[in-house]
């Protein structure tokens, strides 16, 4: 746990940035769904939701590089990010299984930042 708490700064750094590549989806929201999910997007609403959806993803991935540098911030940005990559790899594995030979990296990459947040979370900062 000591490497975890020692290192939260640049985990954190690395891992917002990466969520923010998400804000991608604002701007090309096609090209994240073909790439995300294999799937086209038509309907102007769906169009909607998936640039609102990358840019709530690129809001927490902010979020995670501002608790880097503001340790009070930390224990929320985490929080936030875990619980909302939770709820991304939960829905594609329960409702999406099928999504997994695209979505497969963005599940693995997503559970691993999971992991370890919530082991920060429950005992990284004490060590």
């Amino acid at each position: 746990m000591n490497w975890l708490s020692t290192n939260i700064q640049w985990i954190m750094l690395v891992t917002g940035a990466l969520t923010c590549t998400m804000l991608l989806a604002a701007f090309a929201p096609r090209a994240v769904m073909q790439r995300t999910f294999g799937e086209d997007v038509e309907s102007p609403a769906a169009l909607l939701v998936v640039r609102s959806w990358g840019s709530l993803i690129g809001l927490v991935g902010a979020l995670l590089i501002v608790g880097a540098f503001q340790p009070a911030v930390r224990p929320a940005a985490l929080l936030v990010a875990a619980l909302s990559k939770l709820v991304f790899v939960g829905l594609v594995l329960v409702h999406g299984p099928s999504y997994l030979r695209t979505a497969g990296m963005f599940v693995v990459v997503d559970s691993i930042m999971i992991v370890l947040f919530g082991l920060y979370l429950i005992g990284g900062r004490a060590s």
